[in-house]
């Protein structure tokens, strides 16, 4: 029985070809590593009375030379392809056969690339202590040229079944990417690697184990404003929002703030915001244009020692410090009384202290303002003893 087979299956590619196609090209759709060799042939169904020598090659559009062919009956072509570049697109190189007016006869997918390497960089994080998103990179180059499929696992540290991730991403920097949007556990460590497979072999990252509450961020904080102190030139107040999705989990937020000059690129960053939702920002240049962005930090989620991850910076804010000429010019108080005048003159010099003894976004609290009358009280006796020995 089995002594039949190769001449029936003989037969039924014969009847396949004069019934269905004007050519095949064999091997069909092949999957070689980048730097090999193929030698691929175009048979005629014998019906169409052509001769293989008026037949040419083409691959991805270009004509191949007719030095790399080679007759091999009056119903059979071959071309053979040395050293062979990656896969221009994962969908593969199309190898065609056509006759002497350009009609195509037969065409191949040549998928050319390389065996996946072990991904790296697995990153984790989650926004609100329910869900989970990891990102990971390749490994070595990267780019395998043909099509290779990634699967994220995971599993609870100590007990529980492996699972797999569905929710992958799908273009530019989400490619490498899974979200697990549920039914994960707290206070115990899960285990994650990621997978690679594709025609020509497969690899498996390193296991990265963390926990769930060590990886929690926040979404960037929300309603970020920017406006004047006053008439005080050197000044802008920020105030900004809770995340919400946080509103339910004990934590303490961390904020930081960083500004920068309308016409400057370079960020200076404000680290001792501490929790509160507010900052004054002392010492800027008067007339100014300045760009403001936050970012926040859940420390301590559900009492964990280790900080969270620092959020992505909210979309900037802007707002303009007053002109010292235009708070000149621009006054609509002409004759101010003898109180205000003295009660401005004091606020200035207390801001003023402030920029010296003061950093970052310290409170203005009435400790702060005590401290400086005492300062202020200080030097006002230190002068009064100068002129007092100097009258002497």
């Amino acid at each position: 029985m089995f002594s039949f087979m190769p001449l029936l299956l003989l037969l039924v590619s014969s009847v396949f070809l004069s019934s269905t196609h004007e050519a095949v090209i064999s091997p069909q759709d092949p999957v070689l590593q980048i730097g090999s060799s193929l030698t691929a042939t175009c048979t005629l169904n014998p019906e169409l009375g052509i001769h293989t020598g008026s037949l040419y090659w083409t691959l991805n559009g270009m004509i191949l030379s007719n030095s790399t062919y080679s007759m091999l009956g009056p119903d059979a072509l071959s071309v053979t392809l040395h050293n062979l570049n990656g896969s221009q697109q994962q969908s593969g190189d199309n190898l065609v056969c056509h006759r002497a007016d350009g009609h195509v006869l037969a065409g191949s997918c040549l998928y050319v690339g390389m065996p996946p390497e072990k991904p790296v960089n697995i990153t984790c994080w989650s926004r609100n202590t329910k869900d989970l998103s990891c990102k990971w990179s390749p490994g070595g180059r990267g780019e395998t040229h043909i099509q290779t499929r990634y699967i994220l696992k995971y599993k609870l540290r100590w007990y529980g079944k492996e699972k797999e991730c569905e929710n992958y991403g799908t273009a530019g920097n989400l490619r490498y990417s899974c979200y697990i949007p549920r039914n994960l556990a707290l206070f115990t460590p899960y285990e994650i690697w990621v997978e690679a497979a594709n025609q020509l072999g497969s690899a498996t990252s390193d296991i990265t184990t963390l926990d769930i509450l060590n990886v929690v961020t926040t979404d960037p904080p929300a309603n970020v404003q920017v406006s004047r102190v006053g008439d005080l030139e050197d000044q802008l107040t920020i105030r900004w929002a809770n995340s919400h999705e946080l509103k339910d989990v004990l934590f303490q937020a961390k904020y930081q703030i960083r500004y920068r000059l309308e016409d400057s690129a370079e960020w200076k960053v404000v680290d001792d915001v501490g929790n509160q939702t507010s900052c004054r920002l002392a010492g800027l240049r008067p007339g100014t244009v300045y760009f403001v962005q936050v970012r926040c930090n859940p420390v301590g989620i559900y009492g964990s020692r280790k900080a969270g991850i620092w959020s992505d910076w909210s979309h900037p804010a802007a707002a303009s410090t007053p002109s010292s000429q235009q708070l000149q010019s621009g006054s609509c108080d002409s004759k101010p009384s003898e109180r205000n005048s003295t009660l401005r003159r004091e606020l200035k010099q207390f801001f003023g202290w402030v920029r010296k003894h003061a950093y970052g976004c310290s409170g203005m609290s009435i400790k702060l303002y005590d401290q400086w009358r005492v300062w202020l009280q200080k030097s006002h006796k230190t002068r009064n003893q100068i002129f007092q020995e100097d009258n002497s």
